[in-house]
């Protein structure tokens, strides 16, 4: 089997079948990227996962987890104004974080060039909202591509990688979800190494780089200038393209996943419209859409989220004093979700019945029996969460945050009942505990999270003297989003490094009252929990167990065997604890009531044996 290191440091062309996302990174090789950031989110860690197939003795890019997006983007920034092409990437709501940093971007002269590689998420299959990001890049006079296809993910990348070193200014790559994780067969050219210029280039008269008012509107004005270059560029680019059909008086424009699911509607009708299929999204090509809208009579505007393209192309239209008829979202509905290839006929179907292929079966969706989303077995939170739960009054607020933690929020735990964003608990809890006397507080924080967003929140409850408890989850890895480092494991993505400990931290930070303990204690937490609720001010407890799935995973790496499984023996009187309450997916209730143990699934970790009334839960000594 190949190696997918290998293949991406193939010095010739070929083809591959591959990831959206590993064609990017071969992307970034032919192109002579040297430094590479980023935050691990959904949908873009196999990004990472591609450049740490590479050697590290063979691998021509840094590459670093930063301990959030704004610093990922800030250390891009560095590197590209110091003469060496740079690239971030991120999932969508990180740019939320960086958007301090990201909007100044286009003032600055990069003249290493920077490509911002962004994973939006239509259907917030792993977000907190579906936020069309194309907003703050029309904000931020950064324009955007936007590729379908693998093939046009590695191919708009290195044009990215051309257009930002030519014109010393940021360019977006906005990949979906969808488009992330598609797989087909990637030609691509030959990889020549280039030389690695380690001089740094970085000098005062390529900027100003000081945004002060004497300079502000003059940087502003010079990035409106290059916004305008990059558009004249756009009228004429290869990444816009016209998909000719058999309707010459009706037509789509599209970009992105919308387009793979309009093709999959219209399929081989024997009316197909004309499609233009933008590659470039911001700025839009105001040529190509003029000449487009003025060859057809009605026009039809398929976008995913927002209705940018719509209010653009309808501006467009009335400058040019063009009579086309633009039809763009109808309802609430097309604002709303992925477009796959249902949702696309839905939205299609509103406005022109017969471009659905009359032959081609509708994608019936397959009906399944409910499965909510749950911890995996051994999760140190699971016990956490069963041991919080004793020591809680149902009167009691509790603020969740990001994490494998937040599924605390379902049954049968009910625990974390408002949610923002990454680290915005420690804050959102501090207001709750305002003029409230009666109800107490508990925050939940992951250690990853602690070190992302949390700790301005931390300070500002002991600067201010809040009162609330805060219960930080700690397992040591960043779980949700792969099991990568951070700044508590001692090591970062390419070597061994100095560990800083949660508990060091606030203790450096001031916060006197802490706690601390394994999450398997269960009793012991509980306790602890109890009693930081019975005390005023700002109150820490640490609830620390490991990630019970990258330890499972590092045994089996290691060849050791996973502890027997457990069992049920004859004691159970059928209460249901282990289901109903603590809520392991090992266990499973058979027709006549009666528990027995899933043992592929069972890990061996014992946490649920303390929490059977009837002490039936034992070992499996088979």
């Amino acid at each position: 089997m190949k190696k997918m290191g290998e293949m991406l440091l193939s010095p010739n062309s070929g083809s591959e079948i591959m990831m959206e996302n590993t064609a990017v990174v071969r992307g970034m090789l032919e192109a002579g990227v040297r430094a590479v950031t980023s935050y691990p989110g959904s949908p873009t860690p196999e990004i990472a996962a591609a450049i740490a197939s590479i050697p590290a003795e063979r691998n021509p890019m840094y590459f670093e987890f930063s301990v959030n997006e704004k610093v990922a983007t800030e250390v891009a920034f560095g590197a590209s104004i110091n003469g060496h092409l740079s690239c971030v990437f991120f999932k969508s709501v990180g740019l939320n974080v960086a958007a301090d940093t990201f909007v100044q971007l286009s003032l600055m002269e990069l003249i290493g060039g920077m490509v911002v590689v962004l994973g939006d998420d239509p259907g917030a299959n792993s977000s907190q909202n579906e936020q069309d990001n194309r907003h703050i890049a029309h904000l931020s006079y950064v324009p955007v591509l936007e590729p379908s296809t693998p093939s046009e993910a590695y191919s708009m990348f290195i044009e990215a990688v051309r257009l930002s070193q030519k014109m010393h200014m940021p360019i977006i790559v906005r990949l979906s979800t969808h488009v992330c994780h598609a797989k087909e067969r990637v030609s691509f050219g030959k990889l020549n190494f280039h030389d690695r210029d380690n001089k740094p280039k970085f000098g005062v008269e390529n900027g100003p780089y000081i945004p002060i008012t004497a300079d502000a509107l003059k940087m502003k004005r010079r990035a409106l200038k290059k916004l305008e270059e990059f558009r004249r560029i756009a009228q004429d680019s290869y990444l816009n393209r016209i998909i000719e059909g058999t309707d010459t008086s009706r037509g789509i424009i599209t970009a992105g996943a919308p387009y793979l699911s309009l093709l999959d509607v219209i399929g081989s009708s024997d009316t197909r419209p004309d499609i233009l299929k933008l590659g470039i999204v911001h700025p839009l090509p105001e040529k190509e859409i003029v000449d487009f809208l003025s060859s057809h009579e009605e026009v039809k505007i398929l976008e995913e989220l927002d209705n940018l393209i719509e209010k653009e192309a309808k501006a467009i239209a009335y400058d040019n004093e063009l009579k086309t008829k633009i039809i763009g979202k109808l309802d609430l509905e097309d604002w709303i979700g992925e477009y796959t290839p249902n949702k696309v006929e839905e939205v299609l179907s509103k406005t022109w019945q017969d471009f659905v292929e009359p032959s081609k079966p509708k994608i019936e969706g397959v009906e399944l029996k409910p499965r909510p989303a749950q911890m995996c077995p051994g999760c140190g939170h699971r016990s956490a969460f069963h041991s919080i739960k004793k020591a809680l009054k149902d009167s009691d607020i509790t603020v969740a945050d990001i994490g494998c933690h937040t599924l605390g929020y379902l049954e049968p735990y009910r625990i974390g009942q408002v949610l923002l964003c990454m680290g915005h608990s420690s804050g959102t809890a501090s207001g709750l505990s305002l003029f409230n006397n009666s109800r107490r507080v508990v925050a939940f924080l992951g250690d990853s999270t602690f070190f992302h967003a949390g700790l301005p929140g931390i300070i500002n409850a002991i600067f201010n003297k809040h009162n609330f408890t805060l219960i930080i989850m700690e397992n040591g890895t960043t779980a949700m989003t792969g099991h990568q480092d951070h700044p508590a494991v001692g090591r970062n993505f390419r070597e061994v490094t100095q560990k800083i400990p949660v508990r060091q931290v606030l203790e450096g930070l001031g916060v006197e009252n802490i706690r601390e303990v394994d999450t398997y204690n269960q009793s012991k937490l509980t306790q602890l929990v109890e009693e930081a609720l019975e005390e005023e001010g700002f109150k820490v407890i640490i609830a620390k167990h490991p990630c019970m799935l990258k330890f499972s995973r590092e045994l089996r790496r290691k060849g050791r065997l996973l502890p027997n499984p457990v069992r049920v023996n004859e004691k159970c009187n059928r209460k249901h604890v282990c289901v109903s309450d603590f809520a392991c997916p090992s266990y499973q209730i058979a027709d006549d009531g009666s528990i027995w143990v899933q043992k592929d699934l069972c890990i061996g970790d014992r946490s649920c044996i303390q929490t059977c009334p009837s002490e039936a839960i034992v070992p499996d000594d088979k």
